[in-house]
């Protein structure tokens, strides 16, 4: 079997696999590069050393049997028999569901995840979007401190696994989403600098240097994340990916890696013959983005929408803390306004920044399903204190009201795990860090950062306690039982809603029309024959919806709804909403 690694500062480079040791040589065609040739078939372990040094895993490893401290295991992807047969499944008319493998199901694993499967295919999505899975510290994480960026978690199951939940989504008719991060890696198990400038300080992140895009020898980098993005999409048979931060990649050179990426990803889907597409997470507000290529943009499909995210939550929770402060002044205001232009901040002043923030969205060539909505992410619950849902705090009536914005809103829904039934549990900050230092260095921010917005620190969960990642599993008693039955059946009525209705899919961005009251707290838009109105306030509504004929296609209060008269109003109870059909 052929062994090579990039090591461009190596003097010397040796191969242990099994049992032996060899020298590598320096690839005549190739700068940089080591190779050399060693018995070895799927299972085998080995690894570099460097400079006769320690003994290191492969930056390439596509499995880590030990974890990131262990050795690299080979692995045969043509082993595995693939049973579903697969056209694809693209991003328009999509309804993503994010879910976490190691707190979906009390067992923490892929195969345990995929026995739930079933959940989500009569829930109506059609994507499941998983979050990290690259190897790191410990059995448990969120998984954004992954390394070795081609590898599976050994805990939730190793490669295999992977490409069993993969095979059974397809087989049930869900699309699957992979979450990689790209702007950083953990700390602990990061053995890359040993082997090459993987990262400079020419730029620095929120987690120190910054992957080295634009530097010497950023060549080889760049192709290495290319690399790692297209194994997901090939080898794992993955229909799309989820950038994390990508405002984090900083890249001056004349060809951004986004645009490499998109291009590369591009050529795959038309070689496999299936779509296969990009969504950034991104806090730049800047349409180029999701513009395609041939038009100057970056040509990445979609993005998450947080400034939809935001303006929705200040209007159900009246909070105004940090960020969420320019939404807060009128809150119902900037809901309509990403209902209509996408954006929040198009260039408007974010006092939160301190300046102008954002780009107007072209609406006539942006489609709307380029956007994602939602309203609560993995984010938005486990980044506060207590990583407390929103049914921890809003009633049931409000509940139902973000859904309807969502699952009939203009982007592509986002749903998190638990939310389609109020999830009664919560979803917390937690981590497994094998390094005792780290461990208590991670501890130690958690608290501080809180107790500078007034938390005790005693009310902060440790995240390194067994426990906190306990209380963030799913309690799958609770979706057959009383109020939880009642939200997930409103859930599921309100997406296979969104799958009959052609224009709830109307991917034209300028054709929604939005009416509010800011004082009164209601809302309603239109798209095309369908008509959205929700009542965030208390006392009931009058609203006036232009059209003195329609049908309820749904409501949260059915027998509490009057439908618009020779006035064209409609009678609407407080904290509940209805969608309905012009007739």
């Amino acid at each position: 079997m052929q062994f090579e690694v990039w090591a461009p500062q190596a003097d010397r480079m040796t191969l242990h696999c099994a049992d032996t040791t060899r020298a590598l040589e320096p690839d005549p065609d190739r700068a940089g590069w080591w190779t050399g040739q060693a018995e070895a078939d799927d299972g085998t372990l080995y690894g570099f050393a460097v400079d006769d040094g320690p003994v290191l895993p492969d930056p390439r490893s596509r499995r880590q049997p030990s974890g990131p401290d262990g050795l690299s295991s080979v692995v045969d992807h043509e082993r595995y028999e693939w049973r579903a047969e697969w056209a694809g499944r693209g991003l328009p008319g999509a309804v993503l569901y994010e879910l976490h493998v190691g707190t979906y199901t009390r067992e923490g694993t892929l195969d345990a995840a995929a026995e739930r499967l079933g959940h989500l295919v009569e829930l109506g999505v059609t994507h499941v979007e998983l979050m990290p899975l690259c190897p790191f510290p410990g059995r448990h994480g969120w998984g954004y401190e992954g390394v070795s960026l081609w590898a599976v978690h050994e805990p939730y199951g190793g490669p295999e696994a992977l490409k069993r939940f993969v095979d059974r989504a397809h087989g049930l008719g869900l699309g699957v989403v992979l979450d990689v991060v790209h702007n950083h890696l953990g700390p602990s198990g990061n053995y890359l600098p040993a082997f090459g400038p993987y990262f400079t300080e020419t730029h620095h992140t929120p987690w120190g240097s910054a992957v080295n895009l634009d530097a010497p020898g950023s060549d080889e980098v760049r192709e290495f994340l290319l690399g790692s993005a297209l194994a997901w999409l090939r080898d794992y048979r993955i229909d799309g990916l989820r950038l994390d931060a990508v405002h984090a990649l900083h890249d001056t050179r004349a060809c951004h890696f986004l645009e490499e990426l998109s291009a590369a990803v591009d050529t795959l889907s038309g070689e496999q013959g299936r779509p296969l597409f990009l969504v950034a997470e991104s806090d730049l507000a800047d349409p180029r983005l999701i513009t395609p290529r041939k038009e100057n943009g970056l040509g990445l499909h979609a993005q998450w929408n947080d400034d939809f995210h935001h303006a929705l939550h200040t209007a159900l929770t009246g909070e105004g803390q940090g960020y969420y402060a320019d939404f807060a002044r009128a809150p119902m205001a900037a809901v309509a306004k990403t209902l209509t232009a996408g954006f929040f901040h198009d260039g408007t002043y974010s006092t939160f920044r301190g300046r102008r923030h954002g780009r107007p969205l072209d609406l006539a060539r942006i489609a709307a399903h380029r956007l994602l909505g939602y309203t609560q992410t993995h984010d938005q619950i486990g980044n506060r204190a207590q990583g407390d849902r929103l049914a921890a705090s809003l009633s049931p009536g409000l509940l139902a009201c973000a859904a309807a914005l969502t699952l009939t809103g203009p982007f592509t829904p986002m749903l998190f795990m638990g939310e389609e039934w109020a999830a009664g549990t919560p979803w917390q900050f937690f981590t497994d860090h094998t390094d005792p230092e780290l461990a208590e260095a991670v501890r130690r921010g958690r608290r501080r950062e809180f107790a500078s917005h007034g938390w005790a620190e005693e009310d902060i969960p440790d995240p390194q306690d067994p426990a906190t990642r306990d209380r963030s599993c799913l309690d799958w008693s609770e979706p057959a039982d009383g109020l939880h039955a009642r939200v997930l059946a409103w859930y599921r009525e309100l997406v296979a809603l969104r799958h009959a209705q052609p224009d709830l899919s109307d991917p034209d961005l300028s054709d929604v029309k939005v009416a509010y009251d800011e004082n009164a707290r209601w809302l309603a838009f239109r798209r095309g024959d369908v008509r959205v109105a929700v009542n965030l306030g208390k006392e009931r509504a009058a609203i006036p919806l232009g059209t003195r004929h329609a049908r309820v296609l749904a409501a949260w209060e059915p027998d509490q709804v009057e439908l618009p008269g020779a006035d064209g109003l409609l009678g609407l109870p407080g904290e509940s909403c209805v969608v309905l059909l012009q007739t």
